[in-house]
Parts: C-alpha cells; structure tokens; sequence
C-alpha cells in the first residue's frame, strides 16, 4: 500500500512575523528567528554552537545535519542583530542554545518544540504547524522570490531534488505564473 501523503501547512510572511513578534523571551525569539531565517531543522537548531555563526560571510555551519552531512546555509542580518543581543544576555561559551544553568548541554529539541507551541498560542494562530514549518517557510518564501530550486536545495541540504520539489506545490504562485507555449503565438480570439 503507498503511503498517504499530506502537504504541510506553510506559514505565511505575516504568521511568521507574528510568531516571531509572540515571543517575549529573547532566548526563544531568537531560536525561532534563526531557524527560519537559515531554513534549520530544529534538531540544527539545538545543535549550534557559538562557532558555528560567520557573520563576515553571513553564513551559518550546520555540522552534521540530516544524513550526517556538514552544510552551510544564509544567516540574515536581522538574525545576526538578534543573535548579538542573545548572546549579550546569555553569554553562551560552546552551544549556542542551551538549558538555564547549564552551558555544557545543547538545549533540546523537546524543549524548543514546547517553546514554540507556547509562542504559537500567544500569537493566535490555530492552524496545525510545528518548528518544522519554519523551514517549510523558509523554503517557500525564497521560492515565491524567485530564488532557483537549486539553491533551495543546497541551502536545505537536500540529497535529492526531490525531496526540495515539495515546495513547488507550497508555492503555486511560482508554478501556475507560467505562461503556456501557445499564448506566444497566434492570436487570443480566434
């Protein structure tokens, strides 16, 4: 039998905004920044370290993601400007995130997944979405901007094609903006 599949709910840039604005925890507004402003798993997420932020490059390292596979992707300067501030209050040494207390753990993804549905009751929105619909996001929002599949693809450190064609399919406004061959030629009213 071939299993069902469902595509994910896709925040828009205003649901994000709000999300992102929800949070009054600077700790948690910038784990929620950070991964969709570099499309992170949240597993990648927990598993930044201070080391891992290239600011001259706007660039984030993410070691060891999915597939056991070392990748950077985009660090925006909102992000950046975010980050600084966190990292002003909570002084991390090694990990980027880590639990109250204890700055030789990496914080867990348990614990982002609970701070986000928390920042997602505070700010209103009632359709069905995790961590994870960051990066869906993240993905769909670089595509509606007529961002190349391939970037796409290698900013999410996606193996395959395939597993980035999804997002076509989040982002119709891509797909059905164009134009069929025959409207080049020929005329309309005939």
């Amino acid at each position: 039998m071939k299993k069902e599949h469902r595509l994910p709910n896709v925040l828009t840039l205003d649901e994000v905004e709000l999300l992102l604005n929800s949070s009054k925890n600077i700790r948690i507004k910038t784990i929620l920044l950070t991964a969709y402003s570099s499309g992170l798993r949240v597993s990648e997420v927990a598993n930044l370290r201070v080391s891992d932020i290239n600011s001259k490059k706007m660039q984030l390292r993410v070691v060891q993601g999915k597939g056991k596979k070392d990748r950077y992707t985009i660090l925006s300067q909102r992000a950046l400007v975010c980050l600084r501030q966190y990292y002003k209050t909570y002084r991390p040494v090694d990990w980027l995130f880590y639990p109250n207390k204890n700055k030789d753990k990496h914080l867990s993804k348990r614990t982002i997944q609970v701070h986000f549905k928390s920042t997602q009751t505070a700010a209103g929105i009632t359709k069905e979405i995790s961590p994870h619909s960051l990066r869906h996001a993240f993905a769909s929002h670089l595509l509606d901007d007529g961002v190349d599949i391939y970037a796409i693809k290698t900013l999410l450190g996606h193996s395959s094609l395939r597993s980035t064609e999804v997002y076509l399919q989040l982002s119709p406004s891509q797909v059905y903006s164009v134009k069929s061959p025959l409207d080049k030629y020929g005329d309309a009213n005939e």
